[in-house]
């Protein structure tokens, strides 16, 4: 994890391999440093998400910028399972102002 030119701590979630949502669950867990106490279903990473005490370290005060990559194979075989990625992220963001999510634009970063 890094700074970006804004100063948020930025995490990559790496989605490239994922096939079904316990392994997006997985990922999540590794690449967003998730607690122990994740429940790898979507209110648990609902919770994680819009949780700043849970993020890394500086984030809560700096920020966190979340950046998807290799998205799109994923978003194509598990439409369903995307949409509802999206739609968590997106609350998230909503509940906690210093939260973004992007997505790399051409799949990867």
């Amino acid at each position: 994890m890094t700074d970006d030119p804004a100063g948020r701590i930025v995490a990559v979630l790496d989605l490239d391999g994922v096939t079904d949502k316990a392994g997006l669950m997985d990922r999540c867990a590794r690449d967003l440093a998730l607690p122990d106490w994740f429940g790898r279903n979507w209110d648990a990473l609902a919770d994680c998400l819009a949780d700043p005490t849970v993020w890394p370290e500086g984030a809560a005060a700096k920020g966190l910028l979340i950046v998807v990559r290799d998205w799109q194979r994923y978003a194509a075989t598990r439409a369903e399972e995307w949409e509802t990625l999206r739609e968590v992220f997106g609350e998230a963001a909503d509940r906690v102002p210093a939260l973004t999510v992007a997505l790399a634009p051409d799949g990867s970063a």
